[in-house]
């Protein structure tokens, strides 16, 4: 639901105030996806810098920290946000634990977007306070956190649901007093997948992943995949597949990051067809959530 509001921000956008849009970072991490907007009139830019003054700028899915808020704001910047619903709850967490002096622990992977955009929402003041990046287990012995020192985590939205469970519990040994969230933070659509993802693989013996190789939940996808010693290919589309991959192969899974179009994963299932494959689809979860567009663009 976060990757088709997003995608309507801007096509909307568009729509009422013609190209060009600016859209800070790519709004989804889809190649599909961003080249087709690019198309309609979307500028994709890593830094408000690069866009010009009295323009339209959209915040990606992945949220942007206060600091860029604020700089938008000081050039007068037009700003629609399309970031996930479910990435401002983890924002928000964020920045009340920051104005009561407590330490955070963001668990999540450095550099990734969604990531620098949660650190950015953590403001000391005069109550002390900071906020630490973990994404492996062994970091957290390195935390260099005083006892005494009220702690919470949060946690990036598309992480791997196993992995991060095993990093919660290692805190808590840690930190018993530790706190978290009253619900989980990673996104349903990420649950959901990775839970169907496993059922795939136990019928498996090769895994298509359809999406790109900047998505984070399409690569815990893959490697869900991989730890289950079945082998799985991440792929933006059909054309990225090797016939090679498919020789000897009897039972062949197909699934998809979030972000991905289900035109996408439809002609990769063609293809297959095309070999005389017989296709069975297993059941997942149905996601009925959605997210409105901001009230300006409706």
């Amino acid at each position: 639901a976060g990757v088709d509001r997003a995608i309507g921000v801007v096509d909307r956008a568009i729509e009422v105030f013609g190209a060009p849009i600016y859209v800070r970072h790519e709004v989804v991490h889809n190649k599909f996806v961003v080249n087709g907007l690019r198309e309609k009139g979307a500028v994709f830019v890593e830094e408000l810098s690069e866009i010009p003054n009295d323009s339209t700028v959209i915040f990606s899915a992945h949220g942007v920290s206060k600091k860029t808020w604020r700089e938008a704001e000081e050039r007068g910047l037009r700003v629609f946000d399309a970031t996930c619903p479910l990435v401002t709850k983890v924002h928000l967490d964020v920045a009340k634990h920051a104005s009561q002096g407590k330490s955070v622990i963001l668990i999540g992977h450095a550099g990734h977007p969604e990531v620098e955009g949660t650190l950015g929402q953590y403001e000391k003041n005069n109550q002390g306070g900071e906020i630490y990046l973990v994404e492996t287990v062994d970091q957290i012995d390195k935390l260099n956190i005083q006892q005494s020192t009220e702690l919470a985590f949060v946690t990036q939205t598309t992480l791997s649901v196993d992995d991060t469970i095993m990093i919660i519990e290692a805190l808590k040994k840690q930190f018993p007093d530790i706190k978290g969230p009253r619900r989980d933070d990673i996104c349903y659509a990420t649950q959901n997948r990775q839970d169907a993802v496993k059922a795939l693989t136990e019928e498996c013996d090769l895994v298509l992943v359809v999406g790109s190789v900047n998505s984070s939940n399409s690569n815990r996808l893959r490697e869900i995949v991989e730890k289950n010693t079945v082998d799985a290919y991440l792929i933006d589309g059909v054309d990225d597949i090797s016939q090679d991959w498919l020789k000897g192969k009897k039972r062949i899974g197909v699934t998809a990051g979030a972000s991905a179009p289900e035109v996408l994963v439809q002609e990769v299932i063609s293809m297959l067809k095309n070999k005389d494959a017989q296709v069975k689809e297993l059941k997942g979860r149905e996601e009925k959530v959605s997210f409105s567009l901001p009230k300006e663009l409706l």
